[in-house]
């Protein structure tokens, strides 16, 4: 869900400290709660909120020789904000949504931006509630990405994008995400620049398996976008660390193997281990 559902969460914890969650628990386990009840909650959340994870992470290739330039710092900002309650069909509702990625040469001269990635949305989200029974969500959403550079480094698209969000139990979760759109063609005089074969290593989608603690202390994630080329996949994972039960700092582990992590240097591989610190939305991430 693209809300800040604390409330939601508090119900998550009082159902989990119950005998029956405990001896069902490898079985899948919903949140019970009338359709009703979640879509008053969803409404009284504040209209600004966190959307993926926000991140600052350091870190060095395991592909080829550390230095000032190929070690480097990464860092996400992901907020949205919603223009409407849960009145459209469907019980669903409109949002914003905005995530800026950026990749930090913090270790070489000046520290330069190597390429920030500005992705601003127009999602419509729809909470999956079947006999009383939070399972999941859908989402349907038009997405622009580019790196506001021109000429030879221009890199951008449009897309459409379907995802949906499965809840197997109050542990673990899946997302689906698909995608198709236009692409950067490039400047045909310049001879480059662009990103025409951009599906060729980012695919048509992806599918992310969460896994959280009970006590909400530890999240593992494993994210796999396969290419366009059978066989070929770029792979994600994640590992969290909450620091303390009252805060939503985690310290944050990510391994990222393969291509397409940034726009600029999409068609390149890469295979880069970085450590830092994570805060995350309530009871999921998004991809």
């Amino acid at each position: 869900m693209q809300a800040q559902t604390k409330e939601i969460e508090e119900m998550w914890r009082r159902q989990l400290d119950t005998d029956t969650c405990k001896v069902i628990h490898n079985k899948p386990v919903y949140l019970q709660i009338s359709e009703d009840e979640i879509l008053r909650l969803f409404d009284r959340q504040p209209s600004f909120g966190l959307y993926k994870d926000n991140y600052i992470i350091s870190g060095i290739p395991t592909n080829e020789t550390i230095n000032q330039y190929t070690a480097d710092a990464k860092f996400q900002v992901s907020i949205s904000h919603r223009l409407t309650k849960t009145v459209l069909p469907f019980n669903s509702f409109l949002i914003l949504t905005y995530t800026q990625k950026t990749f930090w040469s913090i270790y070489a001269k000046s520290a330069p931006f190597k390429d920030i990635n500005y992705n601003p949305g127009l999602a419509l989200v729809n909470p999956i509630i079947y006999n009383n029974q939070l399972r999941g969500s859908a989402v349907i959403s038009f997405e622009h990405e580019s790196n506001g550079k021109d000429s030879f480094d221009s890199r951008g698209w449009n897309q459409i994008v379907l995802s949906g969000m499965y809840f197997f139990n109050s542990n673990f979760s899946v997302q689906g995400k698909l995608w198709a759109g236009l692409l950067d063609k490039g400047e045909p005089e310049l001879d480059g620049g662009g990103n025409p074969d951009l599906y060729r290593y980012r695919g048509y989608g992806l599918v992310a398996f969460n896994y959280r603690s009970t006590n909400d202390k530890f999240w593992v994630s494993a994210i796999i976008n396969p290419c366009k080329k059978f066989g070929d996949f770029n792979t994600q994972l994640e590992l969290n660390f909450k620091f303390s039960a009252q805060s939503n700092q985690y310290l944050f582990i990510q391994w990222y193997n393969g291509y397409g992590d940034s726009l600029l240097d999409y068609d390149k591989y890469s295979s880069m281990i970085r450590v830092g610190m994570c805060i995350k939305p309530p009871l999921r991430s998004l991809y």
